[in-house]
């Protein structure tokens, strides 16, 4: 029988503190990581310390992109400026986060509205990735670059070689590409739909070759979706995405 009882979280934090291999000093720090805005605004009244990770997010971004940067820098020293923002780009951009942090199961530890929890927020990409970046932060604040460092360079070694073999993760340049082998071929992007505040758009976009379709995706910008459409595209046509 399934269970409709409402939980802020499925897991307490210290089965997360375990599966990240560090145990906070401070608690606040990852509580608020893992704390959604739709249940900062629900509790609001009853928890003056229910405050969101908006904020830790910012933070971990940062975090996340110089620890990428530092990595990627030293990699290759054939790789130009342009190559190296691709590759960044590739690795942290959300579908990627998602992916990471479906390895420590974060989702299962975000707390979140009952709203977000009905439509399935634990496994909204933007939610997590989201959650995954103020995670980050709450390390640095914690425990320092280091640590961040031992937990993260792990996902993004990782993440990097994936990147490689699929052309730093461009698959419209991909898909064009392949297009252009033929001239009379006519590759179009269409905006199907755009929803979401004005903090968190979605953009869904398909892509059409001579008017038949070919793939669909969705992401936080137009480009991020254009880039999804692609890569279902090049699974269509039986690329190794």
């Amino acid at each position: 029988m399934e269970n409709n009882t409402y939980s802020p979280s499925l897991k307490p934090i210290d089965m997360l503190e375990k599966e990240i291999g560090y145990i906070f000093k401070n608690k606040e720090y990852i509580q608020t990581a893992l704390t959604h805005s739709s249940f900062s605004n629900e509790n609001k009244h009853k928890d003056k310390k229910a405050v969101d990770n908006e904020r830790l997010e910012f933070l971990g971004d940062s975090v996340l992109s110089i620890i990428t940067s530092e990595y990627l820098f030293s990699l290759n020293s054939s790789f130009n400026e342009g190559d190296l923002t691709k590759t960044r780009a590739a690795v942290v951009c959300e579908n990627s986060l998602y992916e990471i942090a479906g390895k420590i199961s974060l989702g299962d530890y975000i707390l979140l509205g009952r709203g977000e929890v009905l439509t399935h927020g634990r496994g909204r990409k933007s939610i997590v990735a989201d959650a995954f970046e103020a995670l980050l932060a709450a390390l640095y604040l914690d425990g320092g670059m280091e640590t961040v460092k031992k937990f993260l360079l792990p996902f993004i070694v990782e993440a990097t070689e994936q990147t490689m073999k699929t052309g730093n993760g461009d698959y419209k340049s991909t898909l064009q590409r392949i297009v252009q082998q033929t001239p009379e071929e006519i590759l179009e992007y269409k905006q199907i739909s755009e929803s979401g505040p004005p903090h968190d758009r979605r953009f869904t976009f398909q892509v059409y070759l001579n008017s038949n379709l070919l793939g669909e995706g969705s992401g936080r910008s137009k480009r991020a979706a254009e880039q999804e459409a692609a890569k279902e595209a090049l699974k269509l046509l039986g690329e190794d995405v």
